[in-house]
């Protein structure tokens, strides 16, 4: 193959770096570690080596640019500046997992090729890193912040508001030097409750813009006085080829944790096995509508219904009491037990790693949450784009994806003020236990119906909240942030 001697110089460099690069690679990834061969160690010590792969990797893709050559996206569609991500990557919860959501979009379009990201906002869980899928980890390594200049960089901070420079707690700087180097900077952030603090309100005011994901924050936060200029809406993504009830393998759920089993002879206890199960996933905290779930769940079903409530949670600055705080509710407020006996009910916090929540959800036939308020909600979206029918509080972030047509909305009797906590006085939903109690039963009766609700609720993800719908719409905001910022430069100029 001749090559014309124009190109010689650029095809020879190109040819290097990818050499040196995979042979970089292949270095990196059996790295040994002097901290007892911590997974974080081996990150953390090796990310100057994966910086210059990354070096390396974006001198090729700008050779590549040059020559016309993007393999995955238009160049007119490309956003080709720096853009410093900086969120609890490596923790996990909503944050964490909006966040993920969204660079591995843009990782895969290819329409963010500069694309630097850095921890901050939370602490890092080296058991979550254990769990992530192979892929994300090699988008978060290779995308990990070299030190670099940031004055042609937009900075997107991504946490909540007191973790905004300067933090009110320990953690990685956002924006890294202040709020004057970088050419822009973004917060994005959420809130579940009708208002926002005035301290986040003060920090929110700081950022040129204010990203939140649903018109129920963009009219909490300005009511709260952000100004309302800041605020953009910029919706929450879902993986939906990650979280896909195709090709996907339901994972049995262990039968640990069961509530009632105590008060039942070994012989007479019943396995989950052919049960309808409704599974709910929170955070073992009062927003979360957790009593509201066990009184509905148990008023309305008993042993005789082939029925199981399978509900996944975690501490949350509280004991793993779990089991005894069901019983001592279910004696404060009067609930005796059938004649027929307590229906199916299991409460777990075993650890899940990322990879296997499509499992999971795949073994339930039903998403229940009534929870008080959610600035998005994650295992909402997650479980409608497994195709299953979903019933949650029709109030705050839910509000923005979930219908009458794709989902089953609990009716709200009323607002309640916080009664305890830093956001005490805000007002939260109180769903209606009653509606709760009757959808259930309606969910249970009519599978098919519920079935064919699962398959609309997918569509709206598809359709709607797609990596690649949502990234399209990010890159369209930083295209339009750019071109103003140098529209102001050359008018200054």
């Amino acid at each position: 193959m001749r090559i014309p001697r124009r190109n010689c110089a650029i095809w020879l460099t190109t040819v290097l770096i990818t050499v040196f690069s995979v042979a970089l690679s292949l270095q990196i990834r059996s790295p040994v570690c002097t901290d007892s061969g911590s997974l974080f160690c081996r990150l953390y010590h090796y990310i100057g080596f994966y910086n210059l792969a990354w070096r390396l990797e974006k001198l090729t893709l700008l050779i590549k640019t040059e020559r016309g050559f993007l393999p995955t996206a238009e160049k007119s569609d490309v956003f080709s500046h720096p853009v410093l991500w900086m969120a609890p990557f490596l923790s996990s919860g909503g944050y964490c997992s909006e966040a993920l959501s969204y660079i591995v979009g843009m990782s895969k379009s290819g329409l963010v090729p500069y694309l630097h990201v850095e921890h901050h906002g939370d602490l890092a869980q080296e058991i979550f890193w254990r769990g992530l899928p192979a892929d994300i980890k090699d988008i978060i390594i290779k995308s990990y912040k070299p030190e670099r200049p940031l004055n042609n960089t937009i900075v997107i901070c991504h946490s909540e508001p007191g973790a905004w420079y300067p933090s009110l707690f320990e953690t990685h700087t956002c924006p890294p030097t202040g709020y004057e180097e970088p050419l822009h900077v973004i917060g994005r952030t959420m809130f579940e409750t009708d208002r926002v603090n005035l301290e986040h309100v003060k920090r929110c005011n700081r950022m040129e813009e204010v990203w939140v994901p649903s018109d129920f924050n963009m009219k909490t936060f300005a009511d709260s006085g952000v100004d309302p200029s800041k605020l953009v809406k910029v919706v929450q993504s879902v993986d939906v080829s990650f979280f896909s009830p195709h090709d996907v393998e339901a994972f049995p759920l262990p039968e640990t944790g069961q509530v009632f089993a105590l008060e039942k002879e070994e012989s007479d206890r019943t396995s989950i096995i052919d049960h309808f199960i409704f599974l709910s996933i929170f955070k073992w905290e009062y927003r979360k509508g957790w009593h509201l779930l066990i009184k509905a769940y148990l008023r309305e079903f008993s042993a005789k219904d082939r029925v199981a409530l399978y509900i996944l949670t975690n501490a949350y600055h509280t004991d793993r009491t779990y089991r005894d705080d069901i019983i001592a509710y279910v004696k404060e407020i009067g609930l005796k037990k059938p004649v027929h006996g307590w229906p199916l009910l299991y409460v777990n916090d075993y650890h899940i790693p990322q990879l296997r929540l499509p499992n999971i959800y795949k073994a339930a036939n039903a998403f229940v949450l009534p929870s008080r308020g959610e600035g998005w909600g994650r295992p909402h979206v997650e479980a409608m784009s497994m195709g299953l029918p979903v019933i949650a509080t029709n109030w705050s972030g839910m509000t923005e994806y979930m219908t009458e047509t794709n989902s089953y909305p609990i009716y709200v009797e009323r607002l309640v003020e916080v009664e305890e906590g830093p956001f005490k006085g805000h007002l939260w939903a109180e769903p209606s236990a009653t509606h709760l109690q009757s959808l259930m039963r309606h969910v249970f009766m009519n599978p098919l119906e519920a079935e064919a609700k699962g398959q609309l609720a997918r569509k709206t993800m598809v359709e709607k909240y797609s990596p690649e719908i949502v990234t399209k719409q990010i890159v369209g905001h930083l295209m339009r942030i750019h071109s103003k910022k140098t529209a102001k430069c050359s008018t200054d100029a």
